[in-house]
């Protein structure tokens, strides 16, 4: 095996169980424990792990709250490729909720550019100009206070108006991804109180997400990944998240 293929699947280990030991590698991989030290030191030298006593752990970013404004032009053409994709799961008659979240205002420019015929409801402020020139979609604004970073209306005015209705499909977005305690974060109790209800009034309940998030943590743990019935992410995601996604019975789109 190159050393390239063994430093690929050493962050493959990291990923999925979020340490790796190296006497354990040695053993692995069928190489010395030296070498395995020189591999988890490039590894680190490369910002991509953090080396402990007896082996390394991953280095995760940490999330913190951002404008919309700036989510909207980070990874757009991978967003737009994963609002296809949920796109592509809405038909007529659903009645659909989407949260606040940079990949949901592409899912509802394709909404707002279709002939769908569908109940669409949201709390996403910065969506509903969208509607301008659309006569199929019946368009509920969800009321609140406005946070101009979320790009949508929180609060408890914004959970007592959600509670009223159950969604055929519900689409909800995340900070982060941590796949050693199989939970999906968002950055402030306030969204991730929306988040919550919006996952329990849904029939289906999708996670749109990119791959770059299942690198990342944050401050509020809203779900766990097998509350979804689907994570709709990038299709060249890692066979270590795939593994991962399949023992928890969780469907990766």
């Amino acid at each position: 095996m190159f050393t390239e293929e063994r430093l690929e699947q050493i962050l493959e280990m990291l990923n999925k169980n979020g340490r790796v030991k190296v006497k354990e590698l040695s053993e692995f991989f069928n190489v010395s424990e030296s070498m395995i030290r020189k591999d988890l030191q490039r590894l680190e030298s490369e910002q991509l792990l953090q080396r402990t006593y007896g082996g390394a752990i991953l280095k995760r970013k940490f999330s913190e709250s951002s404008p919309i404004s700036t989510r909207l032009k980070e990874h757009a053409d991978t967003k737009e490729l994963i609002a296809a994709k949920a796109f592509g799961l809405i038909s007529d008659g659903d009645v659909v909720f989407l949260e606040s979240s940079s990949i949901n205002y592409y899912l509802a420019k394709l909404i707002a550019d279709s002939t769908k015929k569908i109940t669409l409801i949201t709390n996403m402020s910065i969506i509903p100009s969208l509607f301008n020139d659309n006569e199929t979609v019946k368009l509920i604004c969800i009321g609140g206070i406005y946070d101009r970073k979320a790009g949508g209306v929180l609060g408890s005015e914004v959970i007592k108006g959600i509670s009223k209705y159950i969604f055929n499909k519900g689409f909800v977005g995340s900070a982060g991804i941590d796949l050693t305690t199989n939970s999906a974060y968002t950055v402030t109790p306030e969204d991730g109180n929306v988040k919550e209800l919006v996952i329990s009034n849904s029939k289906e309940a999708f996670l749109l997400v990119e791959k770059e998030k299942f690198d990342v943590d944050s401050t509020y743990r809203f779900a766990a990944l097998q509350e979804f019935n689907a994570i709709i992410t990038d299709s060249d995601i890692s066979e270590g998240i795939r593994e991962k996604m399949q023992q928890l019975s969780v469907k990766l789109i």
